[in-house]
């Protein structure tokens, strides 16, 4: 019987950690995301149904909703500048460090956001501490988005990585799920006033606790072979401005993917904020069945992002994003005549068609952004176009929904019309690009 030689043995270990280390990679970017996304998207439904109210009472109905979800938006709008910031310390000094940061910052400020007095009780300063809260929040979620993305991505073989992208998809979603179920059974089990006072704040305190859970598996991941392979080529291999790289040599790679990312984002904002507000303002669904719908909405958007994902795998990049990008827009033709029917199961099936495909192509966002980009700028250059996309069309969707509604008294189709030039857009942006898969991704210094 022969004996492996050493050299075997050695490369077989050196597999075996590999492995390893690209399931923990996945493990702890997909479960540390979805715990921050979660606390990201409790705010957004409670900006949506219990915030005004508590927050900005002095105001009508519809301003206080408006102020309520501009201060969503406040969140988003931070996330550009920690992208920026987070991105070139990423590109710098590492992936896995900066995520440890983003997660840690994000707890504390969910944390203290379930402490926050209410207008009754401190006047002005209660929406001022909660605005300034959600900015920090923001601003970690910025760098981590990307940052987790990237340690999946370039921890995972070529053959995997769409595979990969689609369960960092699952994140949102998933958070979505457990805010709204956390939200619907408190609002269950408690009266409504008791909700209003206290209930609400249960989910972001007790969010800090897995929090500390994300933390916790991310230390036990090692920094990305792609970063790893950049270091060994010494200093100089790394931009020492990747901002800088990024704007003079990829200007075009990172405005196309922005411009792409303002549909899905758009879309996904709509569905999970404007919604909930729509189909109990307007439609008279009451609060528990619009927790529900959205629950049910957000699994089918978990199928969507792991079958996004895994067809990019497949088929590529690009022909799996146009089949996902020309669903949308079909389901954002038939959205809201479907949802003035007032029938629960079809409110469902068009709800879970429509944040499926959409979640479809976020499943292979983390991916193509990744394979667009060499690695001394591949951190900056993802979490700018992310966060950009975000900031033009995400975070204001639901306010501009709110407006548009209001401005064509109840009328849903300016917001269709908003939403597929949105989506039409990226089409077109898609449709444009080249195919990235197979993309070396310790490739440098390409520009």
């Amino acid at each position: 019987m022969s004996v492996p030689a050493d050299s075997d043995i050695a490369a077989g270990t050196r597999s075996a950690h590999t492995h390893l280390m690209a399931r923990r990679a996945v493990a702890g970017a997909t479960v540390g995301t979805a715990l921050e996304w979660f606390d990201f998207a409790l705010y957004g439904v409670v900006a949506a149904t219990i915030f005004p109210k508590l927050f900005f009472p002095s105001l009508d109905p519809t301003a206080s909703l408006l102020a309520s979800l501009a201060s969503f938006w406040a969140g988003l709008a931070a996330r550009p500048l920690g992208a920026v910031i987070c991105g070139m310390l990423g590109d710098r000094w590492g992936r896995r460090n900066l995520m440890l940061a983003t997660v840690s910052v994000m707890g504390v400020s969910s944390f203290l956001m379930g402490l926050l007095p209410t207008y009754q009780q401190v006047g002005i300063l209660a929406p001022t501490l909660l605005v300034s809260l959600r900015i920090v929040q923001g601003f970690a979620l910025g760098g981590e988005s990307t940052g987790a993305q990237l340690m999946a991505v370039e921890h995972a073989s070529a053959k995997k990585r769409g595979l990969y992208s689609g369960l960092l998809g699952i994140c949102s979603p998933l958070s979505q799920i457990l805010a709204n179920f956390a939200l619907f059974a408190l609002s269950s089990l408690l009266s409504a006033d008791d909700f209003e006072s206290f209930g609400w704040r249960i989910p972001f305190l007790a969010s800090f606790v897995l929090v500390l859970l994300g933390i916790y598996i991310r230390m036990k991941v090692s920094e990305t072979p792609a970063f790893e392979a950049l270091k060994q080529k010494g200093e100089g291999a790394r931009a020492a401005n990747p901002l800088g790289v990024v704007f003079k040599f990829h200007w075009r790679t990172a405005l196309r993917l922005t411009l792409f990312f303002c549909g899905p984002a758009a879309l996904f904002y709509l569905i999970v904020v404007f919604s909930l507000s729509y189909l109990t303002k307007n439609l008279g669904v009451p609060k528990q069945t619009g927790f529900m719908l959205l629950m049910v909405a957000n699994v089918c958007a978990i199928v969507g992002a792991l079958a996004g994902g895994y067809l990019s795998d497949r088929i590529g990049r690009k022909r799996a994003l146009l089949i996902g990008s020309f669903c949308t827009l079909v389901c954002c033709l038939i959205y809201f005549p479907i949802l003035q029917q007032h029938s629960v199961a079809m409110t469902m099936a068009v709800m879970g068609a429509f944040l499926g495909f959409t979640q479809f192509q976020s499943g292979i966002q983390p991916v193509w952004f990744a394979e667009s980009f060499p690695t001394e700028a591949r951190y900056t250059g993802s979490a700018l176009s992310y966060s950009g996309a975000n900031l033009l069309t995400g975070g204001p969707m639901p306010i501009v929904a709110v407006a548009l509604l209001n401005a064509f008294h109840g009328s849903p189709w300016a917001i269709v019309a908003v939403c597929g030039s949105l989506n039409l857009l990226s089409f077109i942006m898609i449709a444009t690009s080249r195919e990235t898969k197979d993309t070396a991704l310790e490739r440098s210094a390409t520009h």
